[in-house]
């Protein structure tokens, strides 16, 4: 029942958020109520097994009689990661929004804590039409929050998101009811989906299908167009969302349905998708460097350092994969973070021309250490949260291509620059009208900075409870994938 619980508790909030109306106030609530979800995850952290690959805290439920679907889902050491980043960071994004005055404030966190709901289910859906009803419960209410609170132009970038997102989930709808009218034992469990054997044309379909939706929601090159625009346009807690978990989705998605379930069409394309990922991390730097907007740097570096975390798992060796699980949690940390520093400097000097900042380090030197710790975790500096992660990623990468490393790899190098150039406008060089009278951080704002450089500063030098965390799951999914690779090709 403890699944059960983490699902359904993020909704309660919700509703309770939304009966409060315009009271300010709501947001002590929904920050009081993400902590109980926050501490749930650590209760089921302190009870889970590691060395087992195997689901736990499992429920399972016919939903709809003599359709096949149940209510199932459970927690492994994958999800066990999405669960503790989503659960993580919603109260760091409400915390974090403290200072903000938003209209009708009982709706905008309801939905923040609607999604969060959304965001768990595809985490722990065990049964193939139950992640689909996460993955749409998940974009309903981003698609509000950024068109009710975003920018001037969030109608129609609102739209281009939508339509996006929307033509991926349906194709991949499509997918899920092809591969439960051909399970055993006509249901959509993800067991079940596993024991399907098709002939390699038809599983890259399927492989198709799956990858669209995924490919859009990380998202992989070309599929990308949509991010960078939404994310500015989105207010600061949704870009958080999106930046931060939802764009994981797509990831846990390919890792938990798309590679096990088409392993042929994984054998036939993953090539192709590999290419795809590789190439958006060189698009998106070199994009990088001519922004001078902070949200758009931002969202082009949220593009490459995923297309790295995407290139890692279709791979799909246990490096990768180990890479691209810590290295989810390290981008949602670290993204949070830059975006909230974004926030500050947008809300405190109402512009995101980087050109018009400078010398703020004099000023506001807190602030200032704050932003470089984040900064560094980011561009993988050693003991830094990103190095990890980013190592283990270019060293799946090698073991599969010594030349996929190496291109892989100038996300590093193409970080570092624009990065530590965005850092020089900001916070180096002279002050100016505007920055000279910058107000240093206090309050929440140093309790967020302080949790969020505490985090990739432990993760960065004793990363190993994290890896330890997906370890089994990771080996063991591999080891079947592999499998059912050489044995269906020995069948056709």
């Amino acid at each position: 029942m403890e699944i059960l619980l983490l699902i359904f508790l993020p909704l309660v909030g919700a509703v309770i958020a939304s009966l409060s109306g315009k009271s300010q106030g709501v947001k002590t609530l929904a920050f009081i109520w993400s902590l109980l979800s926050l501490g749930l995850s650590a209760y089921l952290l302190s009870v889970f097994n590691p060395n087992s690959p195997e689901p736990q805290f499992t429920y399972d439920y016919p939903w709809f009689l003599y359709s096949g679907i149940r209510f199932q889902a459970g927690i492994d050491g994958i999800s066990m990661l999405m669960v503790l980043l989503t659960n993580g960071l919603i109260p760091l994004i409400i915390l974090s929004s403290f200072k903000h005055h938003y209209r009708n404030p009982g709706a905008f966190y309801a939905l923040i804590l609607f999604m969060q709901s959304g965001l768990l289910l595809v985490f722990t859906a065990l049964d193939g039409f139950l992640f689909y009803i996460g993955w749409e419960a998940a974009l309903i209410p981003i698609y509000f929050i950024c068109g009710i609170w975003g920018g001037e132009n969030r109608i129609r970038v609102n739209l281009k998101f939508f339509i996006y997102t929307i033509f991926g989930s349906l194709i991949m709808l499509l997918g899920i009811i092809y591969m439960a009218s051909h399970t055993p034992d006509g249901t959509f469990g993800i067991q079940s989906f596993y024991k399907v054997t098709l002939d390699p044309a038809t599983q890259g379909w399927v492989f198709w299908a799956f990858f669209l939706a995924f490919a859009v929601k990380m998202p992989v090159f070309p599929f990308h167009t949509w991010q960078p625009d939404t994310y500015t346009e989105a207010p600061t807690a949704g870009s958080m969302l999106l930046a931060g978990v939802m764009l994981k989705m797509g990831i846990y998605g390919a890792i938990r349905w798309l590679i096990p379930v088409a392993p042929l069409g994984f054998a036939e394309w993953g090539p192709v998708a590999l290419l795809l990922s590789i190439t958006g991390i060189v698009y998106a730097s070199i994009i990088a460097f001519k922004q001078k907007d902070i949200k758009r740097l931002i969202a082009y570096s949220s593009i490459a350092h995923v297309g790295l975390i995407a290139a890692g798992v279709f791979v799909w060796n246990v490096k990768g994969l180990q890479g691209a699980m810590i290295q989810m949690l390290n981008h949602g940390i670290n993204v949070f973070g830059l975006f909230f520093v974004a926030d500050i400097l947008i809300r405190r000097m109402e512009t995101r021309d980087t050109d018009k900042m400078g010398g703020i380090a004099a000023v506001a030197p807190t602030f200032a250490v704050a932003f470089l710790v984040i900064l560094l975790g980011t561009i993988a500096l050693p003991l830094t949260n990103g190095f990890i992660g980013e190592f283990l990623l270019l060293m799946g990468l090698y073991n599969y291509n010594l030349w996929a490393s190496v291109i892989a790899g100038l996300t590093i190098i193409f970080g570092a620059v624009y990065m530590l150039r965005m850092y020089q406008r900001t916070m180096l060089g002279n002050t100016n009208e505007v920055t000279l009278n910058f107000k240093e951080i206090d309050g929440t704002e140093k309790l967020v900075f302080g949790i969020v450089c505490l985090l990739i500063i432990v993760i960065g030098v004793y990363p190993n409870p994290i890896l330890h965390i997906s370890e089994a799951t990771v080996k063991s999914l591999v080891e079947m994938v592999d499998g059912r690779i050489q044995g269906i090709s020995t069948t056709f």
